[in-house]
């Protein structure tokens, strides 16, 4: 018999007794299976300000987004016939959108940005853009994140990266796949997929 395969008899019956039985032989399909979880809520949100600046030097006027986002996480084994507990997913994801909400986000990996330097922490934040402009923020107001812009694709990349140390920090636990959408007006949002330590983006409009 073929590796992979199985043999069933099957027998009929009529009025003078039993037909000769027919052996068939089966293949069993092997398959891959993934589970996956997906979770958002209206509370998954963040209200913050941002401008990008572009390669030419130039860079959007200051403006705000009411940001919202969706977590997916795929897994091929379950435990306890669960992918992920929900009850412990969504406290997380809250945390990370509790760090920008009603902050102005700021990239600090941006080459055309110049960041200045305070001995005192109740100094502002002093940031000159390449248009000359040399602006003064509460440090208070601010939150700066390790990314080259803040274009959502880099927010969701954000996003994911710091949702995926906070599940494995306290729970010890990595999905095989964890894909983060971040939506910055209806209908317009970008994804983010951490993947097996890889990484990999899309815009949807």
């Amino acid at each position: 018999m073929l590796d992979g395969a199985s043999e069933a008899f099957f027998c009929f019956f009529d009025g003078n007794g039993v037909i000769p039985c027919y052996q068939t032989v089966f293949r069993e399909a092997h398959l891959e299976q993934n589970f996956s979880i997906k979770v958002y809520k209206q509370y998954f949100n963040f209200a913050s300000a941002h401008f990008l600046v572009f390669p030419d030097g130039t860079r959007e006027p200051l403006h705000g987004h009411n940001y919202k986002v969706s977590v997916e996480g795929k897994k091929a084994i379950l435990s306890a016939d669960m992918v992920f507990d929900f009850l412990d997913l969504k406290p997380l994801v809250r945390e990370v959108c509790s760090r920008l909400d009603h902050r102005l986000i700021l990239p600090s990996e941006n080459p055309m940005l110049k960041f200045e330097k305070s001995a005192n922490e109740n100094d502002p934040q002093v940031v000159t853009t390449p248009d000359g402009f040399r602006w003064s923020f509460p440090k208070n107001d601010l939150v700066i994140l390790p990314i080259s812009n803040t274009s959502v694709e880099r927010l969701a990349q954000y996003f994911a990266i710091e949702l995926a140390q906070l599940i494995k920090d306290k729970f010890n636990f990595s999905f095989s796949e964890l894909i983060l959408e971040v939506e910055e007006t209806p209908g317009q949002s970008a994804v983010f997929t951490l993947k097996d330590g890889t990484c990999s983006g899309g815009q949807q409009a």
